[in-house]
């Protein structure tokens, strides 16, 4: 008989994957508390007419459709059905799909909820997505985001505050980070001074991976994107900026004395600069003018958080936006927010084994059943025991003792509880160490106060 399978690009999460992962959001949960930020959820399907050309024409096709209930074929015409288009198809069979991200069920949510949110809105959202991509490797057809914004305010004080939520939950985690930043403005102030305000996208594109291909690349990509050379020239200080924040705010300064949306920019970072120097923050912060981002959603201030200690793509990322939800017909809601990546938190957790004692759950105490009587003992004294908030167990048959052992290592229980009829006439527990092997007869008390 075949094994059952899931279907490409879906996992499935063990026991310890799950305490790990739960490890990371509850922590992350904890730190959005902490700020005022509240938690909503959103259905898994949304109506069509919600997500599409939300995401651009290739966002569109990996929408996942579900085809609508009931005999969903009756309402085509034989004409219809010969012409297999695709596009028709769905547009006549499906009313609903499975989000593809967080963002547009939020503006979804606020313009549909306005009357009764309050402005400005925190929101949290941690729920999973859908996109039907073609499954590699680090790449799913089911993911989770993580999602904090807030909507309704202009204030730069919610930029200082994100960058507050970001190096707490990494410090939390015990990852240390390098939080980038930059500013859309500052990028088109650049394109506007070099003489190619049109050519945004192409340069910010290419400068974006002067980590990867180096300069000399950068520049031929410039090149191919039809920059002249003297705009390439007029870059190449901007580019290769170096020093403290404040010296490259002060050269910025200079260089985008001519553009007034460039400097704009400017004073932006500085502000949430100087007021971030009031709090202490842990996470190296830099600026980096090669930090593009989703360049035509973003319009200010954009962050990117980099483990420092492992090779890996961003762990966090955002910044601000103006009109969510104006697709939805609600214009000039501005917003800042941003996304921590679990699944690339997960793995940097794992690869520096950063999981502190205690925080995956597991079962700390398993008490071995020798039959009826004891049970029947064992049952009142082990809700004590849960009752003091130990993770606790009796196991459920009364079978061999090295079968309960094999089960107390297997699921890496530190410690079992051993009361056969001697102990019961003592009123005591034999602990045993599962590590060390030693045994120490306890009263319940005693035992419990061995956990606390």
């Amino acid at each position: 008989m075949q094994k059952p399978s899931i279907p490409k690009g879906t996992r499935d999460f063990s026991p310890e994957e799950m305490a790990k992962r739960n490890y990371i959001f509850n922590t992350i949960r904890e730190v959005f508390h902490l700020y005022g930020f509240q938690q909503i959820e959103t259905p898994a399907m949304e109506n069509l007419s919600t997500l599409m050309g939300k995401y651009g024409e290739e966002g569109d096709k990996l929408l996942f459709k579900i085809l609508n209930s009931g005999d969903c074929l009756a309402q085509f015409t034989d004409e219809e059905l010969t012409a297999r288009s695709p596009l028709r198809f769905a547009a006549k069979a499906c009313e609903k799909g499975l989000r593809y991200d967080l963002t547009v069920p939020f503006a979804r949510f606020v313009v549909q909820h306005r009357n009764e949110i309050s402005f400005p809105f925190k929101r949290y959202q941690i729920q999973p997505v859908w996109r039907a991509d073609r499954p590699q490797k680090g790449r799913y057809r089911e993911f989770y985001q993580c999602d904090g914004d807030v909507v309704g305010s202009d204030s730069l004080i919610n930029e200082v505050e994100l960058i507050q939520i970001m190096d707490e939950v990494f410090h939390r985690f015990g990852i240390r980070v390098c939080i980038k930043m930059n500013n859309r403005k500052i990028l088109s102030g650049i394109a506007e001074i070099i003489g190619e305000a049109d050519k945004l996208i192409d340069i910010t594109v290419a400068i974006d991976k002067l980590d990867k291909i180096g300069l000399d690349n950068v520049n031929a990509e410039l090149r191919e994107k039809g920059l002249p050379e003297a705009a390439i020239e007029r870059l190449q200080p901007i580019i290769l900026l170096e020093g403290t924040n404040e010296e490259k705010l002060a050269r910025l300064r200079e260089v985008l004395a001519e553009s007034e949306i460039g400097l704009k920019g400017v004073e932006e970072l500085a502000f949430i600069l100087e007021r971030i120097s009031h709090t202490p923050i842990r996470a190296e912060l830099a600026i980096d003018l090669t930090l593009a981002r989703g360049l035509n959603y973003y319009t200010g201030a954009i962050f990117e958080v980099k483990a420092l200690d492992v090779q890996i793509g961003s762990i966090t990322g955002g910044g601000r936006y103006d009109n969510l939800t104006g697709v939805f017909g609600m214009a000039g809601v501005s917003g800042v927010g941003f996304s921590f990546g679990a699944d690339r938190i997960f793995d940097v957790l794992n690869q520096l084994d950063l999981y502190p004692e205690g925080s995956l759950k597991r079962t700390q105490l398993l008490f071995v059943n020798f039959g009826p009587k004891e049970e029947t003992y064992l049952l009142p004294l082990i809700a004590k025991v849960r009752q003091a908030g130990i993770r606790t167990e009796l196991y459920p048959e009364a079978t061999k003792m090295k079968k309960q052992m094999s089960y107390a290592d297997a699921k890496q229980i530190p410690f079992v509880a051993i009361v056969g009829e001697n102990e019961m006439a003592a009123q005591q527990i034999n602990l045993k160490n599962m590590l060390t092997g030693e045994q120490t007869l306890l009263t319940l008390e005693e035992l419990i106060a061995q956990f606390g």
